[in-house]
């Protein structure tokens, strides 16, 4: 199952801590303040979860995969997620037993 924002809004409402009709504007504005501090090329780091980082890719050459044909890429910005290591842990546990 996809985390929509609609069910992080139904999962806020669930627990008690706001009601349906706060739930949507934070969430909301939440996601808000995120898209801008990426846009402003900021990381987003959320301690135990993981980081979000804008990275510069350079101009490149690259081929079609149907035509073979040779293509140029632009520069651009993307964003990149690294787990923090306790989420690692937690999605990975035999790993961890493994590291040990």
């Amino acid at each position: 199952m996809t985390l929509t924002k609609a069910h992080i809004v139904e999962r806020l409402f669930a627990k008690n801590l706001f009601s349906k009709t706060e739930s949507s504007p934070i969430s909301g504005r939440l996601f808000e303040l995120l898209k801008q501090s990426l846009e402003h090329g900021e990381d987003i780091l959320i301690n135990r979860f993981g980081k979000f980082c804008v990275r510069e890719k350079l101009q490149r050459r690259v081929r079609k995969p149907q035509t073979g044909e040779p293509v140029t890429l632009r520069p651009r910005r993307v964003v990149t997620f690294k787990y923090a290591g306790s989420s690692r842990m937690k999605l990975n546990p035999e790993q961890e037993a493994r590291d040990a």
